[in-house]
């Protein structure tokens, strides 16, 4: 395969190849689209309006809606892979997955730029916005959708409160013996809250009076 398709315009000493250009403005239009409409507003479609080029080439970069979204987050994973990969095995040990996965995503990036957007989320409304796009609706959304008994959306709040305090407090406030236990630790004490949250009883639903 040929490198990218040549610019029409005069190619300018020093400049990067075309298709980095459409690489970088597909990237900035979709950070301002998914922090003003969030992942489900934001279409592919607009995205590449805003951006100038054809729809197709999100896939072509980015492999989909879902891809684009993690590297404008500068994440160092695939939301749609990993939810594949959480999703593969024995239902009753998901919560395991989901704690021992994460745990090698963020320390093989040292907290990568998950760990910068929940430090930032406290003080900056797109950053917030982004983190609950990323719970809601990107990775815990659609894995209760599918495996949750009742009450999808409170299910998948509650793994982002689980997954998130965890990385808030292992990365970002250093708090000691959690910032240092081993991931077979960490598994054992936190995956049971976290398989109850996904397909356990959460109690009666509260009814308006």
């Amino acid at each position: 395969m040929s490198a990218g398709t040549e610019s029409t315009s005069p190619r300018r000493r020093g400049r990067r190849p075309a298709g980095e250009d459409t690489r970088r403005a597909l990237l900035d239009a979709a950070r301002r689209s998914f922090a003003e409409h969030g992942f489900a507003g934001a279409t592919v479609r607009g995205i590449a309006a805003e951006a100038g080029v054809d729809a197709a080439m999100v896939n072509h970069w980015f492999g989909g809606k879902e891809g684009l979204f993690a590297s404008a987050m500068e994440l160092p994973l695939d939301p749609k892979r990993i939810s594949e990969m959480l999703l593969t095995g024995p239902l009753e040990e998901m919560g395991e997955r989901i704690v021992r996965t994460f745990l090698s995503v963020w320390d093989g990036a040292g907290g990568g730029a998950f760990v910068a957007l929940m430090r930032s989320a406290s003080s900056n409304e797109t950053a917030a916005r982004m983190l609950r796009e990323f719970i809601s609706n990107v990775v815990f959304g659609p894995i209760t959708r599918r495996v949750g008994p009742d009450r999808p959306e409170l299910r998948a709040a509650l793994c982002g409160t689980q997954i998130s305090g965890l990385g808030m407090v292992r990365y970002v406030i250093k708090l000691e013996p959690l910032a240092s236990a081993d991931h077979d630790t960490l598994a054992a004490a936190i995956a049971p809250n976290l398989q109850r949250y996904l397909t356990g009883d959460l109690g009666p639903t509260s009814t308006p009076t």
